[in-house]
């Protein structure tokens, strides 16, 4: 790989993290010297970081400026729906493929997970691993890639569902049944409990998002 590519890579995904992470949130204004000094790295690729990411549907246009996009209403419907879709077949197949080591380690990550509950930040980056650690075990690479750009989409909603009063528990628990279903190698209890677990957070998310409208 060149210093070229490399350098293109690494910029891609500092920018990445920091949306991901809330430090640019829907809406902020992305500049290119602002991002190669705060990255310490140079502009070109930087800028073609920012054209891939807005390519991907990440970054928006306001004028000639490049802001983090942000999801309307049906937006957000639109990608539960196929996030719902794309997780429950990944759970099925990694019931059905998923390694003993694999089934071990998702065990060990709901254990460990159980003492985040009431941080809502590390529990949604943990949530992520979790939820990517299922990815892998489902043995699709085609699947893998495609669960890659949902999750990614996802960092463009400004708050975590799991900050919800008692939500992060109830994740737990649904977490819990999930890997349940795939050590039994139940293929459609294991996509079913993804499924649900999806739908719970559709449901959560779309109350904090009334919430706010009523704080308006």
């Amino acid at each position: 790989m060149s210093l070229s590519r490399s350098n293109q890579k690494d910029a891609y995904h500092l920018i990445l993290e920091a949306i991901d992470t809330g430090i640019y949130k829907p809406g902020d204004r992305l500049v290119e010297s602002d991002l190669a000094e705060r990255f310490g790295v140079s502009r070109t690729p930087i800028r073609e970081a920012l054209q891939r990411l807005e390519t991907q549907s990440l970054l928006e246009r306001d004028g000639r400026s490049l802001i983090v996009a942000s999801l309307d209403h049906n937006q957000m419907a639109e990608l539960y729906v196929v996030r719902s879709e794309l997780e429950g077949l990944a759970a099925r197949l990694a019931a059905r493929h998923a390694t003993e080591e694999e089934i071990t380690v998702l065990q060990e990550m709901v254990a460990a997970d159980d003492a985040l509950v009431d941080q809502p930040s590390e529990l949604a980056r943990a949530n992520r691993r979790f939820h990517e650690q299922i990815h892998l075990a489902s043995h699709n690479r085609y699947l893998v890639q495609q669960l890659d750009l949902v999750h990614r989409t996802m960092a463009l909603m400004a708050t975590t569902s799991l900050a919800a009063e008692g939500r992060g528990e109830i994740a737990q628990n649904e977490h819990r049944s999930i890997v349940d279903a795939i050590a039994r190698r139940d293929e459609a209890a294991a996509g079913k409990a993804l499924k649900d677990h999806i739908s719970v957070a559709f449901k959560t998310r779309l109350k904090q998002d009334a919430s706010g409208r009523e704080t308006r």
